[in-house]
């Protein structure tokens, strides 16, 4: 016997069904960030040597 007669024999209503949700895709920065994980460091290291180097060019 099928659960559809089951449950209509019982007098429960149909099963509800379950809906997917669709995934989120993940933004752009995410997936840049996913696929080089040593990007941050880079670009951290890019900016203090440009900071330091402005700094040095002020003081001349």
């Amino acid at each position: 016997m099928g659960e559809a007669k089951r449950r209509k024999e019982l007098g429960l209503p149909p099963r509800e069904k379950k809906i997917k949700q669709k995934e989120k895709k993940a933004g752009f920065i995410s997936n840049l960030s996913a696929k080089y994980p040593f990007l941050p460091f880079i670009l951290g290291g890019v900016l203090l040597v440009v900071l330091i180097v402005d700094l040095v060019n002020y003081y001349k």
